[in-house]
């Protein structure tokens, strides 16, 4: 074999068990205690956990176009430095746009010559390019996305009503998923019009121009889209327990649907907003206490499926330079490294939510919502050996010096997790590890759904 894992706390799919893995041509061939085996190369993970890698459905790279926000190299970097295996890069960023094919394929080959990690792309769904979508599903796109209120960038539109409407009919005639920011356009333009007409551009000002009741009326609309069309549907960075009920009471009616929440949600609140300025700017945005705590609630109780980074990054200066006019500011958060650290710090060492939980909402569901399980998302014989060996007795101070994306500033700098990833594995590769740093392996591989 080429590569075995002793001793390690294995996160399964209902258990956790001291096991050794075996792995060979990138595949677990054993899991279990294993005798008088020769190996290549040998990793003692005795005291540690063995987590499948983390599957990151919602990333922002920005390549081609914008690569001095962050591209591939150093985005994937940061991802394996964090424990994630596989993301899914969003259409928006990049300039063109993935909204058709060849800008799809021209992104993947930038992502193959580039990444560390394995990868999937979204395809996006904007006013006049749904003769594209049969194309895009065909060449290998994830799924789609879709906003229903404004980008913050020019190459890429919002959807209106119809395009929403016609382009979940073809979406579901494909059987694929469209993932979908959901704010009320008009509510937002106006109640932002009204802040910035009596200079009211705090933190809070900009939460208050985006409240709950923007994010409740787009996804009631956007859900009875879909159960007129059939459309899977997608629901990205959901903000508050709210929302979450409202899609959980459509799922109990036969809409097939996903809800996706992001730490930033679960961490922070308002009050950590206006105290940390722009770097924690986001859209939807950090919302109270309250309601952080109720959506906690809604994720403990099975309501949540999916949690993802929405890494979204910029060059400094566009959070640096609007501090006091938080609506100028670019509404994004850099965080894509921290995810399985900060979950398994705040689920499993804070609430005792178990690991195998854990693994579902980061790896698991990812990988069977967007067609890429069995191959990915879980340890299992005959699964790629994809996976994340985590210290659960090292506490981590998270500093600007430790962040690997381009732009060195995150909401997360100054915080402290009870865990950290001390090695990631791509394939049977070591990839990462917290002693050596990155180990350059063989390209990247472009995903596309089983």
């Amino acid at each position: 074999m080429d590569l075995l894992i002793k001793d390690g706390h294995v996160v399964l799919a209902n258990q956790v068990i001291i096991a050794d893995i075996a792995v060979d041509n990138g595949i677990i061939v054993e899991i279990g205690k294993i005798r008088n085996s020769k190996a290549k190369k040998t990793i003692d993970a005795s005291g540690k956990v063995i987590f499948p890698g983390m599957i990151d459905v919602h990333v922002h790279f920005n390549e081609p176009g914008r690569t001095d926000w962050e591209g591939f190299t150093s985005g994937s970097r940061q991802m394996a430095k964090g424990g994630c295996t596989t993301f899914i890069d969003m259409p928006l960023n990049s300039i063109p746009s993935t909204t058709t094919v060849s800008a799809l394929t021209e992104k993947a080959k930038l992502g193959m010559k580039k990444s560390l990690v394995d990868f999937g792309l979204w395809a996006g769904l904007v006013p006049e390019n749904e003769p594209e979508i049969e194309g895009l599903a065909e060449a290998g796109a994830i799924g789609f996305k879709a906003f229903m209120s404004a980008t913050g960038t020019s190459e890429f539109s919002a959807v209106d009503d119809f395009t929403l409407y016609e382009g979940m009919k073809r979406i579901a005639k494909l059987n694929k998923v469209l993932a979908i920011h959901c704010e009320s356009n008009s509510i937002i333009e106006r109640l932002t019009a009204i802040k910035k007409e009596k200079g009211l551009v705090t933190a809070r000002d900009y939460v208050e121009s985006r409240p709950v009741l923007a994010e409740l009326e787009a996804v009631n609309r956007a859900l009875l889209y879909a159960q007129e069309t059939g459309c899977a549907v997608h629901f990205v960075h959901i903000s508050n327990a709210k929302t979450v009920q409202l899609i959980q009471a459509a799922k109990e009616r036969g809409v097939n649907a996903t809800v996706e929440t992001c730490p930033h949600y679960l961490l922070f609140n308002v009050d950590d907003f206006a105290k940390k300025g722009a770097v924690a700017k986001c859209a939807p945005p950090i919302r109270e206490e309250k309601e952080r705590e109720e959506l906690w609630k809604e994720l403990s109780s099975g309501n949540i499926d999916i949690i993802a980074s929405d890494h979204s990054p910029c060059p400094t200066p566009l959070k640096t330079e609007f501090e006091k006019d938080l609506f100028q500011a670019w509404g994004g958060i850099t965080g894509g490294q921290y995810t399985l650290e900060a979950i398994i710090d705040q689920a499993h060492i804070e609430r005792n939510i178990p690991l195998t939980q854990v693994a579902k909402w980061l790896s698991s569901e990812p990988a069977e919502r967007f067609g890429l399980a069995p191959r990915k998302g879980s340890i299992a014989i005959g699964a790629d050996a994809d996976l994340a060996i985590i210290d659960l007795q090292q506490t981590h101070l998270l500093t600007q010096a430790d962040l690997a994306a381009r732009h060195p500033h995150s909401p997360y700098i100054g915080m402290e997790f009870r865990c950290r990833v001390i090695k990631t594995i791509q394939r049977g590769q070591l990839i990462y590890d917290m002693e050596s740093g990155w180990i350059d392996r063989k390209k990247a591989e472009w995903l596309k759904p089983i």
